[in-house]
């Protein structure tokens, strides 16, 4: 064995120690400001609210820990911890360790120590699930974390990016649970990856009665929100960009650049349910863009068909083949109750999970918790 294996070998080590050490430091700096909150709560309710005292104890501590301590411990900070605690009591910790094999050990532990031991991402991530109020979301979103071993700024993405909502509205589930939603690997990203499926737009405010023109006309005036609701890296081009095919004038109804795939994105608004004649006018539009509009270095033109309803097999037979990426997705004008969302995300999360497991599964996410 030579000296560049040997070496390579102890780098590998090191490498598992430190994120092993990082992955420890976390866990305890989680479970120590959950403590922290935990004790907080006990000293300023003792069983009642007092909102005046604990303002006053806040402040207190956060002088006192500061002094001692240094930065970590501003008023803020102290009344995150307090929330961390009220968030995830140990009756739920308990809750969700019951649902996990092997876990009779762990919940001895919290019942006898207080300490939760089912807390396993980072404090940062805690943070950001606590801005979430749906506690059906946030336990959905943690478990994906865990499950998907997702980074902060993952997490932050797909909070972000109504992730939960999006899940329990697309009609193929179980590739969206599977994959996670997420993709971070910039120009490997594909256009399928790029492109969200359905697309929520309830700030648009439209009634029931619209046209394509009062749809494209609200996506105008919204158009920040909207930039929001495609993703990151999508700037906005133009609205009703011409071309001449023979002797008629066609519009594009929006045209987008994306900024990882480094290509056009030329967008057709519809109504009603896709259609595939839809997919043939598209790709005739795709055809003169990536001949008239396309720059040197760009890759070719994409095509998205955002429509009210899609039927899954037609949209499949229609488009697949096709020279140029031509996708389909479904827009909603309002998101259905939270139960109903909630309630869909639990049933096909219980059905991946039997699939991948032959059958046995233990939920980290169920309706009935």
């Amino acid at each position: 064995m030579g000296y560049e294996q040997v070496l390579t070998d102890i780098v590998g080590i090191i490498d598992q120690a430190r994120t092993a050490a990082a992955r420890s430091v976390n866990t305890v700096m989680t479970v120590t400001y959950w403590s922290v909150g935990r004790r907080i709560v006990e000293e300023e309710q003792g069983g009642q609210q007092r909102a005046a005292y604990g303002e006053a104890l806040l402040a207190r501590l956060s002088t006192d820990l500061t002094g001692r301590f240094g930065r970590g411990f501003s008023r803020q900070n102290l009344q995150q911890m307090r929330q961390f605690y009220l968030t995830w009591p140990p009756q739920q910790i308990c809750q969700t360790a019951s649902g996990k094999s092997g876990s009779s050990g762990e919940r001895a532990e919290i019942a006898a120590t207080g300490l939760p031991g089912m807390l396993s991402l980072p404090w940062s991530a805690y943070v950001r699930l606590m801005s979430v109020k749906n506690e059906h979301a946030r336990r959905f979103y943690e478990a994906e974390a865990l499950r998907s071993g997702w980074t902060v700024r993952q997490l932050d993405r797909q909070i972000s990016s109504m992730y939960y909502e999006r899940t329990a509205l697309s009609k193929d589930k179980a590739a969206m649970l599977t994959s996670s939603g997420d993709n971070e690997r910039g120009d490997q990203m594909s256009p399928v990856e790029a492109i969200r499926d359905p697309f929520v737009l309830e700030f648009l405010g439209l009634k029931d009665e619209y046209s394509e023109t009062d749809l494209e006309d609200a996506l105008i005036t919204h158009l920040m929100e909207f930039l929001l609701e495609l993703g990151d890296d999508f700037a906005f081009i133009a609205r009703q960009r011409r071309m001449r095919i023979g002797n008629t004038w066609h519009r594009a109804d929006l045209v987008f650049y994306h900024r990882s795939l480094r290509c056009l994105l030329l967008i057709d608004l519809k109504i009603g349910p896709f259609s595939y004649n839809h997919a043939g006018q598209m790709h005739m539009y795709l055809n003169y863009a990536r001949e008239k509009w396309t720059k040197p270095g760009e890759n070719p033109p994409v095509g998205l068909i955002l429509c009210a309803e899609k039927d899954a097999d037609e949209a499949r037979y229609a488009l697949d083949g096709l020279g140029n990426p031509v996708l389909a997705a479904e827009y909603k004008l309002a998101l259905p109750d939270e139960k109903s969302l909630e309630a869909e995300l639990a049933r096909t999360r219980c059905v991946l999970e039997r699939s991948l497991t032959g059958g046995e599964t233990d939920r980290p996410y169920s309706s009935s918790e």
